[in-house]
């Protein structure tokens, strides 16, 4: 019977984990970047994608690290493992995040420089 109170008590705190990380829904990342769709903003425009870009890679990175200070109790035995999930998906966001802002800065020296 205290086996089952923990199991359920660990996948309540990994739900709270990953739903307080933002992470509950969704996989993180942003698929494929089409450089193409950058090609139709004029420069005004793809400034305001560069700094909305950058915004997001700094605010998941700030999220990423206020994780990885979580104290995880120890009785939580999934705990570890959903604190590692969330940073690997935080990660991921983060890559496909600088894959857009590279597309975003090779379109602003063709056509804005």
């Amino acid at each position: 019977m205290k086996a089952i109170a923990l199991a359920s008590t660990g996948a309540a705190l990994f739900l709270a984990l990953a739903s307080a990380a933002g992470c509950a829904s969704g996989t993180g990342s942003l698929g494929s970047i089409d450089p193409l769709k950058y090609d139709a903003l004029d420069c005004g425009e793809l400034d305001v994608a560069m700094g909305t870009t950058a915004a997001g890679i700094s605010r998941t990175a700030i999220s990423r690290g206020t994780v990885g200070q979580w104290n995880v109790p120890a009785w939580a035995p999934v705990g570890n493992r959903a604190v590692g999930a969330i940073q690997d998906r935080q990660t991921a966001k983060i890559d496909g995040l600088r894959q857009e802002q590279a597309a975003i800065d090779t379109a602003r020296k063709r056509k804005c420089r």
